[in-house]
This record gives structure tokens, C-alpha cells and sequence, in this order.
């Protein structure tokens, strides 16, 4: 049996925290029931495109909502309330992604919907949370990556911050939110109560500085990224060019690691530089930069083949994707009628993992 067989979920929430959170409790067996606004999910319509399960599907919609029952309901209309009133008789979970105060607007904010279901257990996910002077503010994830200090320090070496490769803030607050509702079921095992569940994307976010930002949180000054160890100021923790304009990565600071490179390439003089503090570490790194400079990329890949120390070439989506170890873990999942799934995360020993199906809209 799957582990969260038996558990219902209402899910009204739409583009990725919300949605990447149920998608997880549907691939364990929950019953998660999609309600949309008359449109769908904006996701539906965001490209690229793909066939899963004989219909053309966003591969971003099918990714974060397979495996779910979808209805169509106008919850300003007395028959889109009527119905959602009905399915939360039935549901353990009630998850909604809406800016604080809509859901009390339209009559299902915790209290309305507790009263349909005493012991529900009732997720808001939202930017900045249901209270505080930036509650109401509107952000997707980037602008709170920019709030919460992250933005500063995903810089290059002129100080200027870029635009993040992993929406970490969306990502952060939907493992979050299932982690918030599978230990408010569990609680409610034991004493028959629900519970609400008020959690923000800027909240979940903020305690993934600790190792970076230690000086700020301490009420010193904020990192910068050219003098923290994690960040650009070490040589070992660091992106370096090669000869054909691609990149590698070096990704362990530990000593051994550098004296097993610095030995292999005849420079062990350059060991103590590499105990050296984050930001001074300048000889190294431009030793390190003309090395890698002077060979490809897959010529260092074969290089370092029998060297124990933490190397990576850098690789695109596609490389990543089609690399030996996707397909030896089932990491890239094909289902039934065609259409590629990420496997999710977590998986268990002696059970085979297989996508459920897409729901079109009003398909549940």
C-alpha cells in the first residue's frame, strides 16, 4: 500500500509551490483533487509542450499536477461553492496558495473551512504570510530571494546579482508545506485535532543561509560572496573555464582533496594556500584558472577519472539528463502514452515508481 494511501487533499493552489507540494503526497498514494478556476491552472498553458497519456500537456503542468483529479469550480457562484463545500466534507488536507485575505473573501478561509471539517488540516502558502507588514506585498520567487539577502550573494566577480538558476523559494516552501501537513496528520492521529498551517515562502527560505550568511544573522556585517568560503572566495569551492569556453566546478574545500589535485598537477606548494581564509585565497585561484584554461572540458573529465577529488564538469539540462546515472536510478520516467517525468525524490525500497496520469481540466 502506498504510504499516504487514504489521505484527500484539496488543493486550489496553481504554478509551483503549492502544486510541487501535492504532487509529492499524490505519488504516495494521496487522493488529490485539483479544483480550478473555469480557465485552469495558468501552468496548463506555459510551454514547452509534450504528449502525456495521449493529450498534448505543459511538461511543467504535467510534472507538478500528475497523478491528480481535476475539477473546474467558479467559486464566486453558488454552485462553485456548493461543491467545493462538498468535497471538504471528504478531505484530510486543504491546501490553498491565494494572497492572504482571498480565501476568507470567497467563505473558505480556516475557520469557515474548519467548521465544514473540525479536524481538517489547512495549508496557506503565500510570499510573505498571512500577517506582517509585507503580507499583502506581491512576489514570486525571485523578488523574495531579493528580500530575504539571497539575491546578494548569487553575484559574479563584479558584484552584480543575477537571475537565480532554482526558484530555491517556491522549492523551499513547498517541501515546507508537506513537511508542516504530514506532521499535522500525524498529530492528528493522535489527538483527533487539525490544524492550520500558515506558511511563507520568505520563512521557509531564510534558514537555508545559516552556512553563509552566520556573520549577518550574529548582527555583524552580511557576507560577500568573494571573501565567504561558499561562495566565490575559495579556490576549491569554485567554477573555473576551460580551453573550449565550457566550465568545471570544484566542489570540496577539504584539505585532502586539494593536496590530491595540487599533488597530481606538481604545485603542493599551493597546499597551505588552500587552508587559507575565504578571500584570500587569490594565488590559488589563479593557478587553478590557467590550469583549467588550457585543456576542454571532457579532457579534464578524463583527466580526473582516477583522481579522488571533488570535481564536476559543468552541464547543461541536456547533458544532465541523457548522463548513465539518470537512467541507472529511473531519475527520467516515461509514461504510459508518452511524456517524460522527474522522478520524485523520495522513493522507497521494493516498490517500482510509475506516473500517474495528467487530469484535464474537469476530468476528476
Amino acid at each position: 500500500m502506498d504510504k499516504l494511501s487514504g489521505i484527500t487533499v484539496v488543493d486550489l493552489s496553481v504554478f509551483l509551490p503549492g502544486p510541487m507540494m501535492t504532487v509529492m503526497m499524490a505519488d504516495q498514494g494521496a487522493r488529490v483533487i485539483k479544483v480550478e478556476a473555469p480557465a485552469g491552472d495558468p501552468a496548463r498553458e506555459q510551454a514547452p509542450f509534450d504528449s502525456y497519456d495521449g493529450a498534448q500537456h505543459s511538461v511543467w503542468f504535467a510534472n507538478l499536477n500528475r497523478g491528480k483529479e481535476s475539477v473546474a469550480l467558479d467559486l464566486k457562484s453558488d454552485d462553485g461553492r456548493s461543491a467545493l463545500t462538498a468535497l471538504i466534507e471528504g478531505a484530510d488536507v486543504f491546501v490553498e496558495g491565494f494572497r492572504p485575505g482571498a480565501m476568507k473573501r470567497l467563505g473558505f478561509d480556516y475557520e469557515a473551512v474548519k467548521a465544514i471539517k473540525p479536524d481538517i488540516v489547512y495549508c496557506s502558502i503565500s510570499a510573505f504570510g498571512q500577517e506582517g507588514e509585507l503580507a499583502h506585498h506581491p512576489a514570486h520567487d525571485m523578488a523574495v530571494q531579493a528580500m530575504a539577502g539571497f539575491l546578494s550573494v548569487n553575484d559574479g566577480p563584479d558584484g552584480m546579482p543575477v537571475v537565480p538558476g532554482a526558484p530555491s523559494a517556491d522549492m523551499a516552501a513547498g517541501l515546507t508545506a508537506l513537511s508542516a501537513t504530514l506532521m499535522a496528520l500525524v498529530a492528528r492521529d493522535r489527538t483527533g485535532e487539525g490544524a492550520y498551517i500558515d506558511c511563507a515562502m520568505f520563512d521557509s527560505l531564510l534558514p537555508w543561509c545559516v552556512h553563509t550568511a552566520g556573520s549577518a544573522i550574529a548582527g555583524g556585517n552580511s557576507p560577500v560572496s568573494s571573501r565567504q568560503r561558499s561562495l566565490g572566495g575559495a579556490g576549491f569551492y569554485q567554477v573555473y573555464k576551460t580551453f573550449d569556453g565550457k566550465h568545471v566546478a570544484l566542489g570540496g574545500r577539504e584539505i585532502k582533496f586539494a593536496r590530491n589535485l595540487l599533488t597530481a598537477l606538481g604545485r603542493e606548494d599551493l597546499v597551505a594556500h588552500a587552508e587559507r581564509d575565504a578571500g584570500e585565497q587569490g594565488e590559488l585561484i589563479t593557478f587553478l584558472s590557467e590550469t583549467f584554461a588550457a585543456k576542454t572540458r571532457d579532457d579534464w573529465v578524463s583527466w580526473f577519472a582516477d583522481k579522488d577529488v571533488a570535481f564536476s564538469p559543468v552541464l547543461d539540462f541536456r547533458e544532465a539528463l541523457d548522463q548513465p546515472h539518470i537512467a541507472e536510478r529511473r531519475l527520467l520516467v516515461e509514461s504510459g502514452n508518452g511524456g517524460k517525468h522527474i522522478a520524485p525524490p523520495i522513493r522507497f525500497a521494493g516498490k517500482v515508481w510509475q506516473p500517474g496520469r495528467v487530469p484535464g481540466l474537469d476530468e476528476g
